[in-house]
């Protein structure tokens, strides 16, 4: 063999043994709600968008009709040769934990919940902090002193959201009223807008004129029964002043659509990594929506206030309590 060969050759076996360890074929799997629900799986599907758009590349998408069908869908998916695999919601938590270690070779991302696995990684949001701001904002534009939250499943994710915003609202006010309803305790309470329109109903023949959802679909009975009694409502996740402009008080922004587009991007670029992924104020992953559709019910000195809030947690100035921290005492 040519002495001048070698070095080809060499190089030519590290490449074969030290390449790329995971193709590029990305899935993304919605929960049961499915991507039509303009709040938590709409953001993701968004950011999917963004991404395929940005460099042209497509994906595979799957909305399970029941929980049963989570894990069939990672394996069927990762049997072939799907990667990365990402999945929305919470609910998928348990079933990663196992079906993770079955494909070692195949990267998944969680979104809204920590997985504690070397092939995982986990998006998760300081939802107390935007919900400190929103909550400041109903405090300063509520006229009766009394304000309302209505939640999807009763979990200690929502009663994170729930937490912070009562926080934000005692921070303007010390003796505001704050009715607080769940709209279940399974699944099936992220589907329902009927009872959410009802408990907020409930709560606005109480007194409360702004109330804040944190129900995913249900949530858009909130926001309808608020626009239908002239009422103010906060939505969540996705941007939703749109829905009911002049109604909509404003909306705490959740940035599942920037948690996707980013895992995507990461992994088609070779830089993703496995492991917990924080994402709040100061990472642009949570905030308050200011736009075309609610820039007239916000006033400039309500906007400094929250503004001024903001950098303050950002700062560390302000703590907002999470409630994970807490549940357990």
């Amino acid at each position: 063999m040519p002495r001048s060969l070698i070095p080809a050759l060499i190089l030519l076996a590290l490449a074969l043994c030290c390449g790329p360890a995971f193709a590029f074929k990305p899935a993304l799997l919605y929960d049961q709600v499915g991507k039509s629900d303009r709040s938590f799986n709409e953001a993701a599907y968004r950011g999917a968008e963004q991404f395929k758009a940005a460099s042209g590349l497509p994906y595979q998408e799957f909305t399970p009709t029941n929980e049963s069908q989570y894990a069939q869908a990672m394996q069927r998916f990762a049997a072939r040769g799907y990667d990365p695999i990402i999945v929305v919601g919470f609910s998928y938590a348990s079933v990663l934990e196992q079906i993770a270690p079955q494909f070692p070779g195949t990267r998944f991302v969680i979104v809204d919940m920590a997985v504690d696995r070397p092939n995982v990684e986990s998006v998760v949001f300081k939802e107390h902090e935007g919900s400190f701001l929103v909550g400041m904002i109903a405090a300063m534009k509520t006229k009766t002193g009394k304000i309302g939250f209505v939640g999807g499943m009763d979990i200690p994710l929502i009663r994170k959201f729930a937490l912070g915003y009562k926080e934000g609202a005692r921070y303007v006010n010390k003796d505001i009223t704050i009715f607080e309803n769940m709209t279940g305790d399974t699944p099936a309470a992220w589907g329902d807008p009927i009872k959410a329109g009802e408990l907020s109903r409930s709560q606005f023949d109480r007194g409360a004129d702004v109330i804040y959802q944190a129900a995913g679909s249900s949530g858009l009975g909130v926001l309808q029964a608020a626009a239908d009694l002239h009422k103010f409502s906060i939505g969540t996740d996705a941007n939703q002043n749109y829905l009911h402009p002049g109604s909509v008080l404003t909306s705490m922004v959740k940035r599942v659509d920037l948690a996707v587009f980013e895992a995507l991007r990461d992994a088609e670029a070779g830089t993703w990594k496995p492991g917990v992924r924080l994402l709040g104020l100061a990472e642009g992953g949570v905030d308050y929506s200011l736009d075309q559709y609610n820039e007239a019910l916000i006033t400039p000195a309500m906007r400094a206030r929250v503004d001024k809030a903001k950098a303050d947690i950002i700062s560390g100035k302000i703590v907002v309590t999470n409630y994970f921290d807490i549940m357990d005492r």
